[in-house]
């Protein structure tokens, strides 16, 4: 891209304090476009405008107008949960911003001729930033000194390696994988070349969530039946049964209002909210809200070794010479030049104290790809340090089998090596001479054994990719429990079309180059598994992004942080149960609720058609369903959502709902008919009718959560009991009867629905067994 500087930033002071400030003033500072949270406006927005609430006001004014007030009691439970949704994501909001600040992104800058920390909000425009190995590229920016070599694939989709020299333009969002420069931002925030695109797009891709889609997919449908319904059921009332005005409201109001799962998605909302806010509590930055519930469907987990299952803090254990050099010497002038930083580079500069004099006129920065870095200089050659593999095409064979049991013990092992010739393209080419093993040890986390354990008990796979020596990881996955981990492959050996194959049969993955560990993902995918990517390396971000969850470490680099789904503010491998956990806990629960919300969903869609053909009026007043709803739905899916549930995730969402759902709602409608089949033993007045269709209805509805409620623990059988009692007590309750508009019944009424109230759990019984098989669910899931 043909960018040009506005001006030229002083490249030994930078911009002074003063300058920066009066370019904030301006606009020009990088605003940051992606957001952890929702802004305040966003909450009470999608809270307050949604189609559901425009409907409910809709039909409390249609009811105001029959000044019926009663019958807008359901306006105070819709209000209610608005105010409690809103509450909850505002709590989980600040909770979440709070934590952000610790895993925020800082980058190096020259600011007054000294080197700073900005935040990425800070950089103004002709900022000069410091780059380096590991960055991501904050706002576009042109090279004013060094090199560094850059993976744009983030941005444009092509995964090279692009190497940026004094001149090159610098995309944001692109990460630098190698080198070092500075250089000079050209364009911040909106101006940026990558939200240019974003504006243009067309689509963006959202997380997968079963959870996500199965909610759309059932208010899609609902939104499609709900408006024609109503119009129709008022239509009838009005013309065909000539009903009153007063009448055909409250009856064409209660049908509508049934058909409302209002609180379901309010509900999921808070569900995830507080899981958020758990996590949080626990160092874990959750920056995907359905990631969450993703972790906990995964079922092949694909780790990084260095600083995932190890810790990541390397050191050198011994140096072995071959050849008559100083090769600490050597070491100390290396690490003074390259700027690596690494674990494998800390660990020597820490090792081998960097000292100046030599003078340098090319040096090569590490990459994963090359496994290698090194410096030429004017008088003492080219050094490399790397992988025995990389570096040298024909192999001593003694030294392969040294390299080879250090490695079966766990030990990195990189070569030094000197050379006459000037640094190649490919290093193999170049002549060189194997000077020493640099031999480094890496402690396997004191969490990695029982974290695995863990997952293969909840029938998790685990895939070790690593870039490291075939053997060093292999021994390594063994020594922290890693099945089968003797089933183990060296990448450099596979080809593409080979991966689906490999991924299947092998467990642990050596010499893998970034592009590979993507490709790996990619396949499991294809072959239809659920997956998860831990990371906090530079060559992991690719991997992270085409994972269904990625999961980065705070330690690890900006770019990993950036594009993972959750950060482990502490680095600490043990809260993967914990996220897994809350994931469950939200599929379970919601899935739980969603049934009890979707019976009288189901109902009263089916009972509204029944309505257009078969019976004169909806049997229900719209206090009557707010009753009901109360005892059977609101109060305990509040509950019910909240409560602590670990269980393993079982089947399909829409599947398990719906054969909870389904026979509980016919149940209603056959309560229904036999209310009306009793007209033929004793005429009913309508408000008897009424009055036996909400005892009978309620009583299913209980039932149903009566069965969902399984297994029992104290918590829910104390709220079962209390709301079968609540609901007793409005009934029986002269005051509370009246005000939910029910009539005293006759004792042979009362017998009657006695007899109904004994049916009911034998029908639904019945119901549940034919569900089960027709919908191919487990009975243990429903």
């Amino acid at each position: 891209m043909n960018v040009k500087l506005r001006s030229q930033t002083d490249l030994r002071t930078g911009l002074t304090g003063a300058e920066a400030a009066a370019r904030r003033a301006k606009g020009e500072y990088n605003e940051q476009l992606k957001k952890t949270t929702k802004s305040f406006q966003m909450i009470f927005r999608d809270n307050l405008m949604t189609l559901f609430n425009l409907i409910n006001v809709i039909l409390a004014a249609l009811v105001f107008v029959t000044g019926n007030y009663r019958n807008m009691l359901f306006l105070g439970v819709i209000i209610s949960n608005i105010v409690i949704g809103i509450a909850q994501e505002i709590r989980s909001k600040l909770i979440l911003d709070r934590l952000s600040l610790l895993s925020q992104t800082h980058v190096k800058a020259l600011r007054e001729g000294k080197t700073c920390e900005l935040i990425l909000d800070e950089i103004v425009m002709d900022d000069l930033l410091i780059l380096s190995n590991g960055d991501q590229i904050p706002c576009d920016a042109i090279v004013r000194e060094g090199k560094l070599e850059c993976n744009e694939s983030l941005v444009t989709g092509e995964a090279d390696i692009i190497l940026k020299e004094t001149g090159s333009f610098l995309y944001s969002g692109s990460f630098a994988v190698s080198g070092n420069v500075v250089a000079q931002v050209c364009a911040v925030g909106k101006q940026t070349y990558v939200h240019t695109i974003l504006d243009h797009a067309k689509q963006v891709r959202r997380h997968p969530s079963q959870l996500r889609d199965a909610i759309n997919f059932i208010i899609k449908i609902v939104s499609i039946i709900i408006v024609p319904m109503g119009l129709l059921l008022m239509g009838k009332q009005l013309f065909f049964t000539h009903a009153t005005l007063n009448d055909a409201i409250p009856a064409t109001v209660a049908a509508v209002l049934g058909m409302i799962p209002e609180g379901l998605v309010l509900l999921t909302s808070v569900a995830l909210a507080v899981g958020t806010i758990n996590l949080a509590r626990k160092k874990t930055l959750v920056q995907e809200l359905y990631c969450i519930e993703t972790l906990a469907r995964v079922d092949t987990l694909c780790c990084d070794k260095t600083g995932t299952i190890t810790e990541g803090s390397m050191k050198v254990e011994k140096v072995i010479p071959y050849a008559d050099a100083d090769a600490d010497v050597i070491l100390a002038h290396c690490f003074h030049d390259l700027q690596d930083n690494n674990a494998t580079a800390q660990a020597i500069r820490a090792y081998a104290s960097p000292q100046e004099g030599w003078r340098s006129c090319e040096t090569l920065a590490f990459s994963s790809a090359r496994k290698a870095s090194g410096v030429t200089y004017e008088e003492q050659g080219t050094y490399l340090i790397g992988a025995y593999d990389f570096i040298f095409a024909n192999k001593d064979e003694a030294v392969e089998q040294r390299i080879s049991s250090l490695a079966a013990q766990g030990k990195r092992v990189v070569v030094l090596a000197k050379s006459q010739d000037a640094i190649k393209d490919d290093l193999r080419d170049m002549r060189c001479q194997l000077l020493a093993l640099i031999v480094l040890s890496d402690p396997i986390r004191a969490e990695a054994p029982e974290i695995l354990t863990y997952f293969y008990a909840q029938g998790v796979d685990v895939k070790i990719i690593s870039g490291d020596d075939v053997r060093t990881v292999a021994k390594i996955a063994e020594t922290a429990g890693v099945r089968d981990a003797q089933r183990c492959i060296d990448a450099t050996t596979l080809k593409e079309e080979d991966m689906e194959d490999a991924v299947e049969r092998y467990t642990v993955f050596g010499r893998v180059s970034p592009m590979q560990k993507k490709q790996m993902i990619e396949a499991l995918k294809r072959k239809g598994h659920v997956t998860a990517m831990t990371g906090d390396g530079v060559n992991d971000v690719m991997a992270l992004k085409e994972a269904d969850c990625s999961i980065a470490m705070a330690q690890g680099s900006e770019a990993a942080k950036n594009i993972a789904n959750l950060v482990l503010l502490d680095s600490s491998f043990s809260h993967l149960p914990e996220i897994v956990n809350e994931g469950r806990r939200v599929i379970n629960n919601i899935q739980r609720t969603a049934s009890l919300f979707l019976v009288k969903t189901s109902f009263s869609v089916i009972l509204g058609i029944l309505t257009l053909f078969l019976i004169p009026i909806y049997p229900f007043e719209p206090i009557q369903l707010t009753l009901i709803s109360t005892v059977s739905i609101g109060v305990p899916s509040f509950f019910l959502a909240l409560e602590p549930n670990h269980e393993r995730v079982r089947g399909n969402f829409l599947r398990n709902v719906f054969s909870n759902a389904l026979p509980g709602a016919l149940c209603v409608v056959l309560s229904v008919f036999y209310v009306y089949a009793l007209t033929a033993i004793e005429p009913l007045s309508q408000e008897v009718i009424s009055t036996l269709c909400v005892i009978l209805a309620g009583s299913s509805s209980l039932a149903v959560l009566f069965r969902i409620s399984r297994p029992f623990n104290m918590n829910r059988r104390i709220l079962f009991v209390l709301m079968c009692l609540l609901f007793l007590l409005c009934i029986i309750t002269p005051a509370l009867a009246s005000w939910f508009m029910l009539v005293r019944l006759s004792p042979l009424q009362l017998l009657c629905a006695g007899a109904g109230i004994i049916v009911i759990p034998l029908v639904q019984k019945g119901l549940f067994y034919v569900f089960e098989r027709l919908m191919f669910v487990r009975p243990d899931l429903t």
